[in-house]
């Protein structure tokens, strides 16, 4: 009888320990606007897989013509098909976009430019776990992270202008409390997956804050997001043994449909273009760590961003 009690006991107190983790960390602020977005256009990188073809199905569910741009011909068709019947919306497009080359992002903004007459919401989702070199010769998780979404953007800011009022939002991570910048280093390769990861979503909050400023009296407004910890598959980039400890963790960890809220919310809430510049998560603006405040460093990683690109003299 003892031991029962102490096995009931000591469930309930495990119980209670997931519950406690569940609510304080697992579960999201869900967006619980109704803004239609009928007659507008989302841009959604990555919006195959996780996150980003979670935001797909919602923003499609609102009424806005979905382009979801992925490097995969055949998962990015079969995620297409996913989000229209899901929806129930048939405009949801698929376009091939390989951020780890430069010349692919210029080849889909000069597609995009062509085709699509409108963009009023860019969402720069996609991302890597992974100490990589691409073949422009940077470190894989800043040049599709952080680089090929600055290029994206630049090249489609005109058309954003044109639909004012518009917005952008750069999906970045908690994991920039880690991140370091070093213009010396960071765009070459870095052994670590994780500094690698940790440096360019510490860069996707930077680049949000200059865009800000450099779009003050625009009309565009721009935002970072932490989605929280979620069951994506970016960690099919994570290392073999690793692999048990992701299994368990999936116990603690949102879904995507949870994760996608706050990119949702900084893409359709009304009334937040004041916070322009801002990190959010959980549906609501949060204080980033001291580099991801740091408005002169800010300007240092958008000019050495431009450097790399051949984007000024």
């Amino acid at each position: 009888m003892e031991a029962a009690g102490a096995l009931v006991a000591g469930a309930a107190l495990l119980l209670g320990l997931y519950a406690l983790i569940y609510y304080n960390v697992v579960a999201a602020t869900w967006c619980r606007n109704t803004v239609s977005l009928r007659g507008k256009t989302v841009l959604i990188t990555g919006g195959n897989t996780g996150i980003g073809k979670a935001t797909a199905v919602d923003l499609a569910r609102r009424g806005a013509r979905v382009i979801v741009a992925c490097r995969d011909q055949a998962r990015g068709e079969s995620a297409m098909h996913d989000i229209r019947r899901e929806s129930g919306n048939l405009e949801v497009i698929l376009m091939i976009l390989d951020l780890s080359s430069l010349n692919s992002v210029r080849a889909f903004a000069q597609n995009f430019l062509e085709s699509e007459p409108r963009l009023d919401i860019l969402i720069n989702n996609a991302g890597v776990f992974q100490g990589a070199e691409t073949t422009d010769g940077y470190d894989q998780g800043f040049q599709v992270n952080h680089l090929g979404h600055f290029l994206l953007t630049h090249l489609l800011l005109d058309r954003l202008k044109r639909c004012t009022p518009s917005r952008v939002v750069n999906v970045s991570s908690s994991a920039h409390t880690h991140g370091r910048i070093d213009f010396r280093n960071m765009h070459k390769q870095i052994k670590s997956a994780g500094q690698s990861y940790s440096n360019s979503k510490l860069a996707n909050i930077l680049h949000v804050r200059e865009l800000a400023k450099q779009l003050e009296g625009t009309n565009i407004t721009c935002y970072a997001v932490h989605p929280g910890v979620v069951k994506t598959e970016i960690a099919r980039f994570f290392p073999w043994w690793s692999q048990g400890l992701i299994w368990f963790s999936k116990l603690f960890i949102r879904s995507c449909e949870a994760g996608a809220q706050t990119s949702i919310y900084c893409a359709t809430e009304e009334g937040i273009e004041r916070l322009s510049g801002r990190y959010f998560a959980d549906c609501q603006p949060k204080v980033p760590s001291l580099l991801a405040c740091d408005d002169q460093l800010a300007k240092k990683l958008w000019e050495f961003s431009d450097r790399l690109l051949g984007l000024t003299s």
